[in-house]
C-alpha cells in the first residue's frame, strides 16, 4: 500500500504527515491556520500544505483531513465548526477543485477515534468510542476499524446530550450539556466559583490530592457528571472500549474515582467496559486523518 497523507486542521494550526504503510511516519509539517485570513485564505494554505507533502510522497494522492465539525449529510458543506469561517462553506469540494483529486474529510474527533483503534489504546476493541476531554468535549465511533458517521454524521456526539436541563446555555440550544459541564473550562470555572482562585484543571486535581477542600467538593462534583455522562453512553451502546483523549485524559482520577462514578450509574450491575488513556497523544487526530485514506 502506498503512503497516505493526513491533514489535520485546527483553529490555531494546521499540522500534516506522511505515513507509510508500516505505521511509520515519515515526514511531518505544521503551519499557522491563519483563520484571520478567512476561508479561501485556509483553503489556499491546506492544499499548498498538501502539495507539499505529496512531493515527499512519491505523488500519493490518498489524503485524509480531519476538520473541527463535521460535513452535513444535506448539502456536503461543513456544520459546527468551532472556526467559524468554515461553517457552511463546501470545504471538502473547493479543496477536491484545487488539488484535481478526491479527498476523505472526517471530523477530527473520530480522527482521534480511529487512531486509537487501529493503533493506539484500542488495538483489541471491536466497538471503540473515542472521547475528546478538552476545551470542549467530543466523541467518536469506531466499529471494526471503520469511522461510523452515521446517516447524519453526528454519530459520537455525546458532547450534546444534556444530562442537566437546569444547567447552562450551551451554543446548540439546550441547557446542561456534556461540553457546557464537563469541558477543561467549566472545572476550572467551578473551583473559581468556589472562591478557589484561577488554577488549571492540573493543578485542581494536585490541589484535591493535597487536602485542598474546594478542589476536593469541585473535582468530586465534576467526577459525578463524568460518571453520569459516560455511563449514559455506555448504557446505549455498550462499547468494548472506551479512550479518553484531549488535555483532561491525563488527570488519573478519571480512572480509579471516575470509574467508580461510572460503574455506580451504568445500567448493570458491574462495569466491564474499559477506560483507557490515549497512547497517541497529540499526535492521533492526524495519523487518524492520513488512515481515512487507508480505508
Amino acid at each position: 500500500m502506498e503512503a497516505t497523507i493526513g491533514i489535520d486542521l485546527g483553529g490555531t494550526k494546521i499540522e500534516g504527515i506522511v505515513l507509510l504503510a508500516d505505521g511509520t511516519v515519515a515526514e511531518r509539517e505544521r503551519i499557522p491556520t491563519e483563520q484571520e485570513g478567512g476561508y479561501d485564505h485556509i483553503v489556499e494554505r491546506i492544499a499548498a500544505l498538501i502539495e507539499k507533502l505529496r512531493g515527499r510522497a512519491g505523488g500519493t494522492r490518498r489524503v485524509g483531513i480531519g476538520t473541527p465539525g463535521s460535513l452535513s449529510a444535506r448539502d456536503g458543506t461543513l456544520k459546527n465548526s468551532n472556526t467559524l469561517c468554515l461553517n457552511g462553506r463546501p470545504l471538502r469540494t473547493d479543496l477536491e477543485r484545487r488539488l484535481g483529486h478526491a479527498l476523505c474529510v472526517e471530523n477530527d474527533a473520530n480522527c482521534f477515534a480511529l487512531a486509537e483503534a487501529r493503533r493506539g489504546a484500542a488495538r483489541d476493541g471491536e466497538v471503540v468510542f473515542g472521547v475528546i476531554l478538552g476545551t470542549g468535549v467530543g466523541g467518536g465511533l469506531v466499529m471494526n476499524g471503520r469511522v461510523w458517521a452515521g446517516p447524519q454524521h453526528i454519530a459520537g456526539e455525546w458532547g450534546h446530550h444534556s444530562i442537566d436541563p437546569n444547567g447552562p446555555l450551551c451554543y446548540c440550544g439546550q441547557r446542561g450539556c456534556v461540553e457546557k459541564l464537563l469541558a477543561g473550562p467549566a472545572l476550572e470555572a467551578s473551583y473559581r466559583d468556589a472562591g478557589g482562585g484561577e488554577a488549571s484543571a492540573p493543578a485542581i486535581a494536585t490541589r484535591a490530592r493535597g487536602g485542598d477542600k474546594r478542589a476536593t467538593a469541585t473535582l468530586d462534583a465534576y467526577l459525578a457528571l463524568f460518571g453520569r455522562a459516560m455511563a449514559n453512553l455506555i448504557s446505549v451502546l455498550d462499547p468494548s472500549i472506551v479512550v479518553l483523549g484531549g488535555g483532561l485524559s491525563n488527570l488519573d482520577v478519571l480512572y480509579d474515582q471516575g470509574r467508580d462514578e461510572v460503574a455506580a450509574r451504568v445500567f448493570n450491575d458491574e462495569l466491564r467496559t474499559p477506560i483507557r488513556r490515549n497512547e497517541l497523544g497529540d499526535s492521533a487526530g492526524v495519523i487518524g486523518a492520513a488512515l481515512l485514506a487507508e480505508a
